[in-house]
């Protein structure tokens, strides 16, 4: 998949988002990159568990107006690693999608332990 489309399906998961968390979404960027920063390239065969995406920011529950702007929180999804855990589009699309909410959420003030139960 092209980053073109890839950013796409990133967009229509915004676009799909209800009303109620979309107008919430403020000042966060939703960035893509083929990997992580260090990422360890492992061996053929080897098993290891590949981050797709990631959040950084305070998370909206925890901003204060007293707070000095640290700037925009964002999202990265990396696309080489979303890519590498899937095996044709429909999977690739159906990726992208869970890990922006995923990160999204993390974005809401979610824990993992949260987002598992949801």
């Amino acid at each position: 998949m092209t980053r073109e489309e890839f950013v796409n399906v990133a967009e229509e998961t915004l676009d799909c988002l209800p009303e109620e968390f979309r107008s919430r979404i403020q000042n966060v960027a939703i960035l893509v990159e083929d990997y992580p920063p260090k990422q360890s390239r492992s061996q053929p065969g080897q098993q290891r568990q590949l981050l797709l995406g990631i959040f950084h920011g305070v998370p909206a529950t925890k901003k204060s107006v007293f707070d000095l702007s640290a700037g925009p929180a964002h999202i990265v999804l990396y696309q080489k690693n979303i890519e590498a855990v899937c095996s044709n589009e429909a999977e690739l699309r159906h990726q992208i999608r869970q890990t922006l909410i995923h990160e999204l959420g993390h974005y809401f003030g979610m824990t993992e332990e949260q987002l598992k139960d949801v």
